[in-house]
């Protein structure tokens, strides 16, 4: 706040309503000694200081005040309940150099190390050389610096309190702290308590009517707008502020201290915003379950029951997100793309019907109760967020985001990119953590996913299992299994739709390829008249590199080859854009030469593995029949048993 600032900044009209509102709010039982006349005056504050006082005051301090310091004492020379904590403000003749008389200034530095930055040294330095302004508080700390000065020539506000597991908060002068005080001031008194008066004043009228304005702005598409006033009101302690703004940084991705508070237990409310509540409790097993409570307080024993039950739900990977009429309609068929990897196409099938998504109430902003869905949830990235709160919904009209000519679309976000690369190269690039060093996959045409483990499985194995992540499903196999012969390698395979006809099983983790005793699913996988493709790439692992490719059609192998050892084993008349000798000749890296190849691979079938449903989805899964021949006659081999 500079000279000009504290001169156009209305003290008078600021001080005036912050002690009306004051006035108006405070119980009997909460006046201290001398208050009652300051509620019948309606003033919190004392007669202004004249510019003699002023200066009489920075004589003996030594300084000029700074100007916002200044204008406010001109105005009032002090003040009474400066937020909820600070009783009384110093004026012109109870401000005072601190000089560490708190000994926070040892605390502080004790703390410090050689890589301390200029504000943790201001939170240690501030006591020694910090103007007190705080008389009266409840061991709370205010201080003005003059060591952190701006350009205008403000100092800046430090205030601390003992009883805060936190370090000194900054403000950056002192009517930014007032300011910050009178929120504060509002944010106590909105929750009110027996016996209070309701608190309703100018400023709460102006906030709730911005609110309003803020539902329909935020259905319109224009969240961005909506969210600041949603975070102003927030920030007064206004009624449902949060739980409104929650809902939108929930879809940003946010999940830290998003309760929906307010709004969330709200019977009308709940069935879709218990479940993504839930979702994050159920995602940090280490989380004490009576938590949860904290976000409900308020709520009935009700819709207590209904939280655990659907926490349950979750948990056990039950929870199935419905919604009524059209929208409804279009999150079942997205489902359905989901479970068999078609995230894209679930995404767009939401997103096409989202206008047609009714709330459930006039605090209700977007669908959020399929973010806790394991098939739909996974589809939500910071981008796809941004798109949907893009999107005018709920019956309101606003801009699509679409894309124009140049790509761009000005204030309007274009659609969320594809997640999904396209093509299988995107299997040669390593992943986070790069733990992708090896993977097999067969692709079979014209058949659905449930088909194949007809085809690929015998016994138990031969029908599919829930959807799962990976993690998931390889944990309950390995849960499962009591004998691990090593001359069996039945691979647990994702299943799934490729695009163009084909469909997929996919095994992230193999065992190490043994060329000697690999037997290509190819065959099996192509009966009845169809097509297969076996792919193997293990060209990143630390043991010997090896690649190996094999084509079936109507249940007989019609080409294959294989890299390993340094050297290349063909059969059949393999096409001239699958030969070998283009991948693995004088190629000296494996990383570029399987990329060449699962390119290559991808164009002559024109097929695709879908990224994001195999990396973060949930897709069924099943166990396929060995990838190795057993032991012959005079083999020796030892079976490990468990349990």
């Amino acid at each position: 706040m500079t000279d000009m600032d504290s001169t156009a900044f209305d003290w008078q009209s600021f001080l005036r309503a912050w002690s009306g509102e004051w006035a108006d709010s405070v119980p009997d039982d909460e006046l201290r000694d001398e208050e009652e006349t300051a509620r019948d005056t309606r003033w919190l504050g004392f007669p202004p200081a004249s510019e003699e006082r002023i200066t009489a005051m920075e004589e003996r301090l030594g300084r000029r005040m700074p100007p916002s310091y200044r204008a406010f004492l001109r105005i009032s020379d002090g003040w009474r309940h400066a937020g909820g904590f600070v009783w009384r403000l110093a004026g012109t003749g109870h401000a005072r150099w601190h000089d560490n008389e708190s000994g926070l200034a040892e605390f502080f530095e004790e703390h410090l190390d050689e890589d301390a930055g200029p504000e943790e040294r201001c939170e240690a330095d501030v006591w020694r050389r910090g103007l007190q302004i705080d008389v009266e508080s409840d061991a709370t700390h205010v201080l003005l610096d003059p060591g952190d000065v701006d350009e205008s020539g403000e100092w800046a506000v430090y205030t601390w309190a003992s009883w805060r597991a936190a370090p000194p908060e900054r403000f950056a002068d002192f009517g930014a702290f007032m300011r910050e005080m009178h929120r504060e001031f509002h944010r106590l008194r909105a929750r009110g308590g027996d016996g209070a008066p309701e608190f309703v004043n100018d400023t709460t009228r102006g906030l709730d009517a911005r609110m309003d304005e803020a539902r329909s702005t935020a259905l319109r598409g224009d969240w961005e707008r909506a969210v600041t006033v949603l975070d102003e009101a927030k920030e007064y302690g206004r009624p449902r502020a949060a739980g409104l703004g929650d809902q939108i940084r929930r879809l940003l991705g946010e999940t830290y201290m998003v309760h929906f508070e307010d709004v969330v237990t709200d019977p009308r409310y709940a069935p879709d915003l218990l479940p993504p509540l839930v979702a994050e409790q159920a995602a940090h097993s280490y989380r004490d379950d009576s938590t949860l409570r904290f976000s409900l307080r308020g709520a009935d024993q009700d819709l207590v029951s209904l939280a655990y039950a659907t926490l349950d739900e979750v948990r056990s990977g039950a929870y199935r997100y419905t919604a009524g009429g059209p929208f409804g309609e279009a999150v079942e068929r997205a489902r359905e793309l989901a479970r068999w990897g078609e995230s894209d196409g679930a995404w767009r099938t939401l997103i096409d019907a989202l206008p047609l998504w009714e709330p459930l109430g006039p605090d209700h902003l977007a669908p959020l109760g399929w973010l806790a869905d394991p098939l739909l949830g996974p589809l939500l990235t910071q981008e796809r967020g941004r798109e949907l709160l893009s999107t005018p919904r709920g019956g309101q009209v606003g801009a699509v985001p679409v894309p124009t000519a140049g790509g761009q679309s000005g204030a309007v976000p274009l659609p969320a990119a594809a997640l999904d690369p396209g093509g299988l190269a995107w299997l040669a690039e390593p992943d986070p953590g790069n733990n992708r060093v090896s993977y097999r996959f067969v692709l079979v045409e014209g058949v659905e996913p449930q088909e194949l483990p007809a085809r690929l499985a015998d016994g138990d194995g031969a029908t599919l299992g829930a959807e799962q992540t990976r993690w998931e499903a390889r944990r309950g196999a390995l849960d499962d299994r009591r004998e691990f012969p090593p001359f069996e390698d039945r691979a647990l395979m994702s299943v799934g739709r490729t695009g163009n006809g084909w469909s997929f099983a996919f095994d992230g983790e193999p065992a190490p390829f043994d060329r000697g005793r690999f037997i290509s699913p190819a065959g099996a996988a192509s009966v009845d008249g169809t097509r297969a493709v076996v792919v193997w790439s293990a060209l990143r692992t630390h043991h010997q590199p090896s690649f190996h490719l094999s084509v079936a059609r109507d249940g007989a192998e019609q080409y294959a080859f294989t890299y390993a050892e340094g050297e290349v084993w063909r059969s059949g008349e393999i096409p001239r854009a699958l030969d070998p000798s283009r991948f693995f000749g004088d190629r000296a890296d494996d990383a570029e030469a399987e990329r060449a190849v699962l390119e290559a691979v991808a164009e002559e079938f024109g097929v695709s593995l879908p990224r994001h449903a195999l990396v973060r989805g949930r897709l069924h899964t099943f166990t396929t029949r060995s990838w190795r021949r057993p032991p012959l006659d005079g083999e020796i081999y030892t079976v490990i048993r468990v349990g």
